[in-house]
């Protein structure tokens, strides 16, 4: 197992249950369940957003979302955005590096000491915040970076 800390995006959440995400399905429910292994955090945005889209787009009921949710927050360790997040993802957003709400998530991320976020919404291999982008979907087999964060003994 990788000793590098990361977070998963909304996204990877969000492909996790929905089975007519295909191929994005089936490789996030593997990026979860091999995350819970390893040294994944969660930002607690992630989780939250996690619950308003399954709910929006009727992927799961509220019952069914909040019941995999709270699982989430019993079996990964979770980070909460900060003041000093909050003010980094703003510079990034009037900045246009990257939207509000994602700099949020990786600004928050980088206070817990993740040194990457497995996602699709931002540039593959780009650095912000001091967090690696990963997209766990980019190629047909994962990057070497992704595989190291998942990696099992």
């Amino acid at each position: 197992m990788s000793d590098e800390r990361f977070t998963l995006d909304t996204n990877i959440l969000v492909y996790s249950v929905d089975r007519t995400a295909g191929a994005r399905h089936d490789r996030a429910v593997t990026i979860v369940r091999r995350a819970v292994l390893a040294d994944c955090w969660l930002t607690l945005q992630a989780v939250s957003e996690f619950y308003a889209v399954v709910t929006r787009k009727s992927v799961m009921t509220p019952v069914e979302a909040g019941r995999v949710a709270g699982y989430w927050l019993d079996v990964f360790p979770s980070i909460a955005a900060t003041a000093a997040a909050v003010r980094a993802a703003l510079l990034s957003a009037i900045d246009r590096r990257a939207s509000y709400w994602d700099a949020l998530l990786v600004a928050t991320a980088a206070e817990g000491g993740c040194a990457a976020i497995l996602t699709e919404d931002l540039s593959d291999g780009s650095m912000i915040h001091g967090v690696r982008v990963a997209n766990p979907f980019a190629d047909a087999h994962p990057s070497p970076l992704v595989s190291r964060l998942l990696a099992q003994e």
